[in-house]
């Protein structure tokens, strides 16, 4: 028995380390990953309750097209590129949390500049190149 229990180790350390290897260099798992991960779960359960054929069609082919977008992008060897994906979707998130600020951009120099809300027609000055310009919150 004991020889059993360190060979059933041995292979799944070895398997692990396979991972590992198979691993190295791609991007991995983030935030987006999860949501449209996610997301696809939700579809495909909604999909399950759903008996008109049209509509149970189209939200497997989403489901399905959402479960391998978040497996092509958790095998990219293009890291920067999901980085960057990954950033604008957090910013995304956190704006939409954000109930007490508006976000604009500046007409010069397309930096983002917050500005509290409900404060009606105000003169905003971008903090980076100094342009003034009206927006109401």
């Amino acid at each position: 028995m004991k020889n059993f229990s360190s060979w059933f180790r041995q292979i799944g350390t070895d398997f692990a380390v396979r991972i590992q290897r198979f691993m190295y260099g791609r991007y991995g798992h983030d935030r987006l990953n999860m949501a449209l991960l996610i997301v696809g779960m939700v579809l495909c359960i909604i999909c399950m309750f759903v008996h008109q054929p049209m509509v149970d069609v189209l939200l497997t082919l989403a489901s399905y097209g959402l479960l391998i977008w978040a497996m092509a992008r958790c095998f990219s060897r293009n890291t920067y590129k999901r980085y960057q994906e990954n950033r604008r979707f957090l910013l995304m998130i956190d704006r939409i949390k954000d109930r007490n600020n508006r976000y604009f951009t500046c007409p010069k120099c397309r930096q983002t500049v917050r500005v509290p809300r409900g404060k009606g027609k105000i003169a905003i000055t971008c903090p980076k190149c100094r342009e003034k310009f009206v927006k109401k919150t």
